[in-house]
């Protein structure tokens, strides 16, 4: 498996949240990205990503005409690989806290 650019992850799932609608926060066009903050809405892009997955695969399972399979698939993989990437971070993270904490004082 590759290695992964936490940062370039980030990126990608902000705009990604783009994509989706958000909106940037001011701190975020500013520069000055609050970390805790940016986790947060990439976490929450990715809930919403996925409620709205099973919510479209709720509704074709029961048979509502205006969600197509195409459209339940697509949504499906979009909540898949955004949970995927949000994994890697969380190692990376968990990889980084523990250099953190082995580091001799």
């Amino acid at each position: 498996m590759s290695e992964m650019n936490v940062n370039q992850v980030l990126a990608q799932m902000r705009a990604m949240s783009l994509e989706a609608g958000g909106k940037p926060q001011a701190s975020e066009t500013a520069g000055n990205a609050d970390f805790a903050a940016m986790l947060k809405q990439s976490i929450d892009s990715v809930n919403d990503t996925q409620q709205t997955a099973g919510k479209m695969t709720n509704a074709f399972e029961t048979g509502d005409s205006s969600v197509s399979l195409a459209e339940v698939m697509v949504a499906t993989q979009k909540a898949s690989v955004s949970f995927q990437a949000m994994v890697q971070v969380r190692n990376k993270l968990v990889e980084a806290y523990k250099d953190v904490m082995n580091m001799p004082m």
